[in-house]
């Protein structure tokens, strides 16, 4: 069997969450009875779209076709297609399409050439089109890609809410890889885990290797104003020294209402600060509209002068 030559770079391997081994032994299965039947997406002889059905057709010593995409002119345009392919599939978790379209901001942002949209993923399995589609697609005229310059764009994209959306850029932030992990894997949700991520690394892994239930009790006590280690509830004040009376009933926990009370105020401090981000971000995009708008209409009487 004449192979073409081909590249396989460990960043692209990478740049999308692998196939669980659920998914790839089935993708083996079907590859073994069927064949490889979705060509192979080349850049040049770099590997773009196809990495688990290559290695499975290298170790069986199946034949596999190829197809240029030769609308690629950098890696962006590679990054931002792989990232398209994905957003599509409805097996891909909230957490991880989240993922994908801020991604897919920050390289629109930066970038000044169009991205090239495709049609095939490896991850749609080893059915569908023929080596003749993408062969067709990589001919079609190039389209921009959206903008997302706002969170409600981004969570269109991702077929998310924007509070997800805001959700999901905290675990970016302050999230330890662990838990991380612990969100991709569906242990915790993306708003628990949100909450978790507010807690001290070291009380964010302990949570993570205390399983499940660690995990929901740690959320419960950070919504409770409660620290990792113990209970310090929040508004909770020493009493004046004219008042103290060293009763120890002061400490005694609170009743089933006044958490509830105390976990509805925590909310509002979240929502609370949620707007507060989306002021300012909204602020900074009235400052760019601004500058966009000075810089066009100095563009226009330069023209007219001309």
């Amino acid at each position: 069997m004449n192979l073409p030559t081909i590249t396989v770079n460990e960043e692209l391997r990478a740049y999308i969450d692998p196939l669980t081994p659920e998914e790839h032994q089935a993708l083996e299965r079907s590859i073994l009875a069927e064949g490889c039947r979705d060509a192979l997406v080349l850049w040049g002889d770099v590997l773009v779209d196809g990495h688990n059905r290559y290695g499975i057709c290298s170790k069986h010593g199946i034949p596999f076709q190829t197809v240029q995409n030769t609308r690629f002119k950098s890696m962006d345009d590679v990054h931002l297609w792989m990232i398209d392919q994905h957003l599509g599939r409805r097996s891909v978790s909230d957490f991880q399409r989240g993922v994908l379209a801020l991604r897919k901001k920050e390289i629109v942002a930066t970038r000044t050439l169009p991205a090239a949209p495709a049609e095939h993923s490896e991850h749609s399995g080893n059915s569908g089109a023929s080596a003749e589609q993408p062969l067709a697609d990589a001919q079609a005229p190039v389209t921009p890609p959206d903008r997302l310059n706002t969170r409600e764009a981004i969570a269109k994209a991702a077929r998310i809410s924007a509070n997800t959306v805001v959700q999901i850029e905290k675990i970016q932030k302050s999230a330890t890889p662990e838990l991380v992990e612990a969100v991709k894997a569906g242990t915790i949700s993306i708003n628990a885990a949100a909450t978790v991520a507010s807690l001290p690394e070291e009380e964010q892994k302990a949570a993570v290797a205390g399983g499940k239930k660690e995990l929901q009790q740690a959320a419960k006590r950070v919504r409770e104003g409660k620290s990792g280690r113990r209970a310090e509830l929040a508004g909770d004040a020493a009493p004046d020294d004219e008042n103290s009376t060293g009763d120890p009933k002061a400490a005694e926990p609170l009743s089933a209402e006044e958490r509830d009370q105390r976990n509805r105020e925590a909310q509002v401090k979240l929502l609370q600060s949620t707007v507060q981000e989306l002021t300012e971000e909204n602020k900074a995009l009235k400052a760019q509209v601004a500058s966009l708008t000075a810089q066009l209409n100095a563009a226009t009487s330069a023209d007219n002068v001309e």
